[in-house]
């Protein structure tokens, strides 16, 4: 090597130790950047393909109503399947929470085929569950096989699952933001861990532009008119947040009762969803409607459309509760949706808010206070339904947030910060150990 040569590279090894000595996180960045693309392009892709599956498998059950009457077979399939090949999977959200606060061995890939199998047959033939449990836990099977390539720490690890849960939430809600911090709040009630942000942020917004790039369609809500933040529409909407956050609390306790129910009355898990599907699916052909079954989109938009009874959001919360504790997959927040759109709705008729805000509020509140995420649930709120619904949304999480207790639909989820000083003695507890 020449001179020239020689000076030229200790000036370029000089250049480089001065960039990285002044811009000390741009390693960092390069290197998640390239994580969460991945993680993004991959999830985001997952999330369209399974929000397509869901829709044809909706539109065809409502074309074929008589499918219905054999929820309890595919029930008993999908409980075979999980009790003979999935028993190291079956915990789901749960699992990801746990691997976040102590990463083991990798979370195995097949949790993604299972868990998206069990919720297209669930929705196929009847059952009322939601769709975040799946997209969420498809992220993570997907994100974490690149671990090992990346050749990631424990601490990275956390790192990816987080990133993994905000971008399979954004990309399947279609809200990008509130799915990062849901990604960064759900986990560790009251902290947040700031060295995932952007790989949160970044996952999140790339799976939802690869979700939109396959052409998937996410459903609009409007609130027509939203009335100027004074006294008493503000005092109205704390009195709402009670409401939602007494219903939260319901609901976490009541499938967790259930639950406990089915297990102890029924040894043999593959055989819970026979009963819970046959439930269902008696009472279906008993009240002659669908409404209460599959994800419930067309109800929660008439929430916004229409002043809707109270029994509504009971009728759905009763239909979740059983199919979701009798074993069938899928997840709790799009159910909580309806219950809380529903249930806004209804309150209008005590409540002197516009019943279109009222359901906006009840559709996050009701869902903040059951998970615990009252950040994630004011940003969705905000990008679903517009700035302007903001305040209301706000004080309505939080309202909820308060008053929900003790009370989680996710388990392992643990304590970081109690929620006020009577609750100290819970901290760094999960709620399975309360």
């Amino acid at each position: 090597m020449s001179k020239n040569h020689r000076t030229v590279s200790k000036k370029i090894v000089f250049h480089s130790r001065f960039f990285f000595r002044k811009f000390p996180a741009f390693p960092y960045i390069v290197k998640w950047l390239c994580i969460s693309s991945i993680i993004g392009i991959l999830v985001g892709s997952a999330s369209a393909g399974f929000l397509q599956s869901l829709e044809w498998a909706t539109r065809f059950r409502e074309n074929h109503i008589w499918l219905i009457a054999l929820l309890p077979v595919a029930g008993f399939l999908i409980g075979l399947l999980y009790h003979y090949y999935g028993k190291d999977v079956e915990a789901g959200n749960n699992l990801l929470i746990d691997t976040i606060h102590d990463p083991q061995e990798t979370i195995p890939f097949k949790m993604a085929p299972f868990v998206y199998l069990g919720t297209i047959v669930t929705h196929f033939f009847g059952g009322s569950a939601g769709r975040e449990g799946t997209a969420i836990q498809m992220a993570g099977a997907i994100s974490d096989q690149i671990s090992k390539p990346f050749r990631l720490d424990k601490t990275e690890r956390k790192i990816l699952i987080i990133a993994a849960i905000a971008a399979g939430f954004g990309s399947v809600f279609g809200t990008p933001l509130a799915g990062a911090v849901f990604g960064l709040e759900v986990f560790l009630i009251g902290r947040i861990r700031y060295n995932a942000i952007f790989p949160a942020f970044a996952s999140a917004i790339i799976a939802n532009w690869a979700t939109d790039l396959w052409n998937v369609k996410h459903t609009h809500y409007y609130i027509d008119f939203v009335p100027k933040p004074e006294f008493l529409p503000i005092l109205y909407s704390i009195l709402a947040g009670v409401a939602f956050g007494l219903c939260a609390a319901a609901f976490s306790k009541m499938i967790h009762w259930a639950g406990r129910i089915f297990k102890s009355k029924i040894t043999f898990p593959p055989f819970r969803p026979i009963v819970g599907g046959g439930i269902v699916a008696i009472a279906v052909f008993t009240m002659g409607t669908t409404r209460y079954v599959g994800l419930g989109i067309p109800t929660i938009v008439e929430s916004f459309e229409n002043q809707l009874p109270f029994y509504d959001f009971a009728l759905k919360m009763i239909f979740t509760i059983i199919t979701l504790s009798a074993g069938f997959k899928g997840g709790e927040v799009t159910p909580l949706f309806f219950i809380g759109a529903t249930l806004g709705s209804a309150l209008s008729l005590f409540i002197p808010l516009p019943f279109g805000l009222l359901a906006g509020m009840g559709f996050v509140a009701v869902f903040a206070g059951a998970t615990n995420t009252p950040l994630a649930c004011m940003l969705m709120g905000i990008e679903l339904f517009g700035a302007e619904s903001g305040i209301y949304v706000a004080i309505a999480c939080v309202v909820s947030y308060l008053l929900s207790g003790r009370n989680s639909i996710y388990t392992r989820q643990r304590i970081g910060q109690a929620k006020h000083r009577r609750y100290e003695g819970d901290q760094d507890k999960s709620f399975s150990d309360l």
